[in-house]
């Protein structure tokens, strides 16, 4: 089957085919490995989990497993283009690649000729989670001393705080919640975004009896399967947290054996939660007395009980604060100590994989300026304090990511693209928000089109992505984009340049002492779980004491992503507090702005990938906000109404969906859907901040006040 206009289904399953083995490439933990039907006319068919993975265990999301309609798409670029009327126009001129590569080249030469080097950013992020197709643009960022990139707009709240509690990002293995008694599922829709959480939450239920706690803002899909389902207010985690605890000091449930041995400070933890009680937790986070009591005696009189910790509930301005109060539960009752039991948020530190050579870190200059990726909005409008009180930035380079689409403060974005002395290039596979305001688009490859590998971050595998079907002749890899812009560039003979993809892998397995590229082929993954003792650290945490932090170096500690001391600590770091605790940093509503609104994921889209396939398209309708009846009849709006929604960085329309799904004085709405499938053009990042959250930095997205109103148009 050709790549036509007319192509937007998967390929028949042909009775003579292959199965091909590779990993999920998307942002998503689970990273699930896949078989993929082979067809012997070199394309691709049906996509399934490999049920030989002991994580994947056989389940993908529908929306990989539609994988086909993503790589057959009709609108997927096929060719490069250059811009032929204004920016944003849609008006666009068929170039070769060569003469792309050139125009490219040449702009970022002119701009470091009138700007120096750090004029020019190269922008990127998780399109791709492949180490070779994701972070090779890094190489080129360092042989250049082009601006540095500081990756903080998805993880670094999270990473922060659980890293603060244990000193490392590790935790149980994650099939160990199929062998628990009470899986608490925290700050993360898992049917809609780690599909295989529940996988092995629900196994525990069928072969143990075990609980399903989920805590969240509203009644997600995830919710729906919860035995004790908790819907609190954004950014009132920690309150439940520390209210939980002082149930457990109080009713006993707290190992006073365990933290005299693990915890830094139990006696001093013990005397600040005095006053956290459930009625004080209860006015802030909604729930009532009852479910607080409730949840604490479940986990407390339930030794294995697992704590899944996700990203969601820190995407708030206290969301460090928030992650590192729920790892301190675990700790106070002791469930590290079990089987099935202790706190988990990302394995991300297990896999000591050596990137320096395919990153150019040898290269890296610290006196080279740090640019945030989520004020590029700011930093793209001249703001000062976001460019480091530097020049402008001129030309920039996107691989893997959608900013004008993604970033907050959407505005900003939107009109720092639009300056005509910016060049921008942005190789990308469909032609997003952010490609339509290029100076030169670029197709690229598909994760089944080239050689990558893969590390876990919710499980325990390095997986191999080997290419399995040739790419459309017009569309090329990441790697080729990078190497052949070295050579033009004059860098192609600096360290880590000049290797194929599979040559790369091979390098950094050497480096990282695993076993190399054919290893991989053969056997598919290899398991890098450490032992039982460490992984539910009863050899200590990862501090230099060997105990748990309950009073956390909020400035001087390690953390996987923390800021260059040129850049310092960010947010309102002089108010966090000494023990966990509610910290009123948040975006609290006011007379003028009285709803709280998340921008949470929808099943059927990944960040803003997906958002092109017909299917998915079709599954979740068009852009939508959630509002709690009571809300709608007060405010005299309608399901399918078109409402208003603002605050202080802008306003959008969009259309409202009346639900019991959200508490009132919170609003939802779930995408990423483009930009342009909004009514006006503009999408929901409109209302989203870009000011970091403390200590060092990240994105709130979740974390905005806002006015709601019918729209009278």
């Amino acid at each position: 089957m050709k790549y036509t206009n007319a192509m937007n289904i998967a390929t028949p399953i042909h009775a003579k085919s292959r199965i091909g083995h590779t990993a999920c490439p998307h942002d998503c933990p689970s990273t699930c490995a896949l078989e993929i039907d082979l067809t012997e006319d070199g394309k691709i068919g049906r996509v399934r989990g490999a049920n030989d993975h002991s994580y994947t265990s056989g389940v993908i999301c529908a929306k990989v497993a539609r994988y086909a309609e993503r790589l057959y798409h009709p609108d997927r670029l096929m060719q490069p283009l250059r811009r032929a009327g204004a920016k944003g126009e849609g008006r666009w001129q068929q170039i070769s690649w060569d003469d792309a590569l050139d125009e490219i080249a040449n702009a970022f030469i002119k701009a470091e000729a009138k700007d120096g080097s750090e004029a020019i950013w190269p922008y990127f992020y998780a399109g791709t989670m492949g180490w070779v197709q994701r972070d090779s643009i890094e190489r080129l960022r360092h042989a250049k001393r082009y601006s540095g990139f500081f990756s903080s707009i998805c993880t670094n709240p999270a990473w922060t705080g659980f890293t603060m509690a244990t000193g490392v990002l590790r935790g149980p293995d994650p099939h160990e919640m199929g062998r628990t008694d009470c899986v608490v599922i925290w700050g993360t829709n898992a049917v809609a975004t780690q599909v295989n959480v529940m996988t092995h939450a629900v196994k525990s239920r069928k072969e143990r009896g075990a609980k399903i706690v989920v805590i969240d803002v509203y009644d997600n899909p995830t919710m729906k399967q919860a035995d004790l389902a908790l819907i609190v207010k954004p950014g009132t985690d920690a309150a439940l947290a520390c209210a939980v605890m002082h149930i457990a000091f109080r009713d006993s449930y707290a190992d006073r054996t365990y933290m005299a041995k693990y915890a830094d400070d139990p006696a001093g933890l013990e005397q600040h939660l005095k006053t956290k009680t459930p009625e004080w937790a209860a006015a802030i986070t909604g729930l009532s007395v009852d479910e607080i009591e409730a949840f604490a005696k479940l986990v407390g009189t339930t030794k294995k009980t697992y704590f899944r910790l996700g990203y969601g509930f820190t995407r708030q301005r206290n969301g460090a604060v928030a992650m590192h109060a729920a790892a301190s539960v675990a700790t106070v009752l002791g469930s590290w100590q079990y089987e099935g039991g202790g706190a988990f948020h990302s394995n991300s530190d297990i896999f000591r994989m050596d990137a320096s050579e395919l990153t150019g870190r040898s290269m890296k200059d610290p006196d080279i300026r740090m640019i945030d990726q989520s004020q590029i909005g700011r930093a793209l409008t001249g703001d000062a304090v976001a460019l480091r009180h530097r020049g402008p930035v001129t030309a920039m380079l996107i691989q893997n990511t959608n900013p004008v689409n993604i970033a907050p403060e959407q505005r900003l974005v939107k009109r720092g693209f639009a300056r005509n002395d910016l060049f921008v290039a942005v190789h990308e596979q469909f032609m997003t928000d952010t490609a339509e305001m290029a100076d030169i688009v670029i197709p690229a490859t598909m994760f089944v089109e080239h050689d990558d590998i893969y590390r876990a971050g919710g499980q325990n595998h390095i997986l191999l992505g080997p290419k399995l079907v040739e790419p459309p002749p017009t569309v090329r890899s990441n790697l080729f984009v990078i190497e052949e812009l070295a050579k033009r560039l004059g860098v192609a003979d600096k360290p880590g340049f000049g290797f194929s993809a599979r040559e790369m892998i091979d390098r950094v397995l050497e480096r990282s002492g695993l076993p190399d590229y054919d290893y991989f082929l053969e056997h598919k993954w290899f398991d890098r779980q450490p032992a039982f003792e460490d992984a539910h650290f009863l050899n200590g945490f990862a501090h230099p004491d060997g105990k748990f932090r309950f009073r956390p170096d909020w400035v001087n500690q390690p953390a996987p992503n923390r800021p260059p001391a040129a850049v310092g600590l960010l947010g309102p770091h002089v108010a966090l507090p000494e023990f966990p605790d509610q910290v009123d940093v948040i975006e609290v509503a006011d007379p003028d702005h009285p709803f709280r609104l998340a921008t949470s994921p929808s099943r059927n889209f990944l960040n803003s990938s997906f958002a092109e396939t017909k299917t998915s398209r079709q599954k979740e309708g068009h852009p939508e906000v959630m509002i709690n009846p009571a809300d709608a009849a007060a405010l005299d709006i309608a399901h399918g109404d078109l409402v208003q929604l603002g605050n202080l960085r802008g306003d959008i329309r969009i259309h409202a969906r009346i639900t019991t799904e959200v508490k009132p004085g919170v609003l939802i709405a779930e995408g990423l859907w483009p930009n342009k499938a909004h009514v006006d053009g503009e999408g929901i990042n409109v209302l989203t901040g870009a000011d970091p959250v403390a200590p060092y930095g990240g994105a709130a997205v979740h974390d905005n006040k806002v006015w709601l109103r019918k729209d009278k148009a």
